[in-house]
This record gives structure tokens, C-alpha cells and sequence, in this order.
């Protein structure tokens, strides 16, 4: 488990010395690994938007984390059994989430820096917006479908008293267009077949001697045919269901059970036609909305900066790796900055967890 903090602190006489200070005193105790997040400088703006959007920002951020949530957790239902693959495609711009944020620079020609910190935040928003739009309409096409299509299969599986028979029995185990005949299909239990061969043909009148044949058997139950004249359907079924022989409802109809398949098969060819543009549709989009996210990060870093130190060119900017408990890189963290007021809030505090290779975030609260 990776886990890293965003850190602003004032500078000292230059950012370079805060940034070495923060080293000298994390390598002595192997605290964490420290890497610079470059924050290029934005337009600062009045008072009063920076005030306004320091709280638009908190919630745009809680907003695109959902959505980088949903995207990548859509991705481990897609992929359903293939899951040990969601890690690879789970990438931003390309690289591991590690890589990207310990890396981080800013896109100039996403979020270009001569636009107000408002338009940036409008375009970011507008941008994850639109995922989210998107990712609804194709998890609705695609689950609709995938949902049609199991239904379909459970239909096929099961205990023979619910299972489709459509795939078992066979023209050749019917008496069909017969006036007066019919075959029924009874369900039997395993324990009880002596009993049903015993006792079948005195069920009620009318039944064909000699007619049962066993056509099928799962665990439990086999699934036989008997043949008797239709006036008796009724008096039979009656008997049989006393005698615990379960007959199923069901009627030989070769254009149906043609046209099931027909459907089976349609929906299986379009499920693994949209299986791949899907796949990748998520990959690119998870990279767009984590990108987004990470930049979120830094307009909150870079406003909250302002807000706190007023002078932004005295602030250093960390990307705080900690290997330890988070209450030590407190500690550690308070006694280096104890003549400032410490700017650590939950503006990144990310976790990629390797083992489904899904990013979360766990809130920090402000301390100084």
C-alpha cells in the first residue's frame, strides 16, 4: 500500500531550502520518500474568488474522486473474471498512478495557465462531468445487455425442477400432433426411481405402458417422459404430485426453442462486440478523470497556499511518500514547521492498492 500527502509549507529564504530541510529530517528516521510537485503559477486572482473557490474546489474534488471511483470500479465489473487485469489498465496518461503522481506536471494544453483559476476549476469540472454523463449511458447499454443475456443462461443451468428444457429433450421424445396422445415430462428424484417405474402406468387411467424413458439426470433428479392420452393430463398430474413426481409444464415447440438460441447467441456476439470499445472507452476515461483529479489537487494546493501565506513564490510544495504510521509523519512534520502555520490538509492522500488496483482516498483533517 502506497500512500502520499500533499504538503505546502513557507519557504525559507527559497523553496530549494524548505525542500531540503524536509529531506534532512525524513531521511534520518527513513520517514518517507519526498518528491516535488511542480505547481506552475497561476493566475491568483481577488480575495474573494479565492475565497469562493477554495470551497468549490473541495466539493469539485469530492465529485471527480466519485467519479474516478466509479470508473475504475466499473472496469472490475467488465473485466469479471479477468480482474487480475484491471492493474493494467488502471493507467494515467499512460503510466502506473504512482508513477504519474510522484511525476506530476502540469498540462498546459488540458488546463492552459493564462485562464483564470475559475475557468480552469470550470473546464475540469465540465470535463469529469461528461465521463460521468458517458459512463452512465454505456453502464446502462452494457448491463441491460449483460443482464438479458444471463437470464438467458441461468435458464439453462440449475436443478431440473426451474431449468430450461429446450436443450435436453429432443423431437424423437414426443408424441406430436397426435389428437388424442401427449407426452408429458415428469421430474423425478434419483431415490425414487424404482418407485416412479413401479407405479407410473397405475398413476391414473389411460397412461401407455411401457411408454417412460429416461431422457436426462443431474445430481439429484432425472427427467422422464410418459406418454397418455389427454384427457387424463389433469387426474395424472394430481397423482403425481402426491407421490412427489414433479411434471413439468411443457410443450415441444421446435420455433421457440430455435428462436431462444437465435437470442442467446445474438447477445453473446454483441456483448463481446462491446466488451472491447468498453474496455478501452474505461481505460482512457479512468486516465482523463484521474488526470483531472491530480490537477484538482494542485488548484487546491496553490489556493489554500495563497489564502494561508499570501505570497505564493515563498511556498515549497512537497509530494510526501511516508512509509510509517501517520501519526509519526505528524509529529515529525509539526516540530519541522513549528514556527509556521502548517498548511496539511486532505488535499492527496491517495492509496493504490495492488491487489485490485483500485485508487481511494482517505480524508486528512487540517492541522497547524
Amino acid at each position: 500500500m502506497t500512500e502520499f500527502w500533499l504538503i505546502s509549507a513557507p519557504g525559507e529564504k527559497n523553496c530549494q531550502q524548505t525542500w531540503d530541510k524536509m529531506n534532512t529530517a525524513t531521511a534520518q528516521t527513513n520517514l518517507s520518500t519526498n518528491h516535488k510537485f511542480n505547481i506552475p503559477e497561476l493566475k491568483v486572482g481577488t480575495l474573494d474568488i479565492l475565497v469562493g473557490l477554495s470551497d468549490e474546489l473541495a466539493k469539485l474534488d469530492s465529485f471527480v474522486e466519485s467519479v474516478v471511483r466509479k470508473v475504475a470500479q466499473y472496469m472490475a465489473d467488465v473485466l469479471e473474471d479477468s480482474r487480475d487485469k484491471v492493474q493494467e489498465n488502471l493507467l494515467a496518461n499512460g503510466v502506473d498512478l504512482v508513477t504519474y503522481v510522484t511525476r506530476f506536471h502540469w498540462d498546459m494544453a488540458k488546463y492552459p495557465i493564462k485562464q483564470s483559476l475559475k475557468n480552469i476549476s470550470e473546464i475540469m469540472s465540465k470535463q469529469v462531468s461528461q465521463i460521468d454523463n458517458d459512463l452512465k449511458a454505456r453502464a446502462s447499454a452494457y448491463n441491460s445487455l449483460k443482464g438479458n443475456l444471463q437470464s438467458l443462461e441461468r435458464k439453462n443451468v440449475g436443478s431440473l425442477l426451474t431449468r430450461s428444457l429446450a436443450d435436453i429433450v429432443k423431437k424423437e421424445d414426443f408424441v406430436l400432433d397426435s389428437e388424442y396422445l401427449i407426452t408429458l415430462l415428469v421430474v423425478v428424484p434419483k431415490t425414487s426411481y424404482p418407485d416412479w417405474e413401479k407405479t407410473y402406468e397405475t398413476l391414473s387411467e389411460m397412461v401407455v405402458p411401457r411408454s417412460t424413458k429416461l431422457l436426462f439426470e443431474d445430481q439429484d433428479s432425472g427427467l422422464f417422459s410418459v406418454t397418455l392420452f389427454r384427457k387424463a393430463i389433469d387426474d395424472f398430474k394430481h397423482k403425481a404430485r402426491e407421490n412427489k413426481f414433479m411434471v413439468r409444464d411443457f410443450q415441444y415447440n421446435e420455433e421457440e426453442m430455435k428462436a431462444d438460441k437465435e437470442e442467446m447467441t445474438r447477445l453473446s456476439t454483441d456483448k463481446k462486440k462491446q466488451f472491447g470499445p468498453l474496455v478501452r472507452w474505461l481505460k482512457v476515461n479512468f486516465s482523463e478523470a484521474f488526470i483531472a483529479w491530480i490537477h484538482i489537487k494542485a488548484l487546491r494546493v496553490f489556493t489554500e497556499s495563497v489564502l494561508r501565506y499570501s505570497v505564493y513564490k515563498m511556498v515549497a510544495k512537497l509530494n510526501f511518500q511516508h512509509h510509517y504510521s501517520s501519526l509519526q509523519c505528524h509529529v515529525i512534520i509539526q516540530k519541522l514547521f513549528l514556527y509556521a502555520d502548517l498548511l496539511l490538509k486532505n488535499f492527496l492522500c491517495i492509496i493504490i492498492n495492488a491487489e485490485n488496483s483500485f485508487c481511494e482516498t482517505l480524508p486528512f483533517k487540517c492541522f497547524g
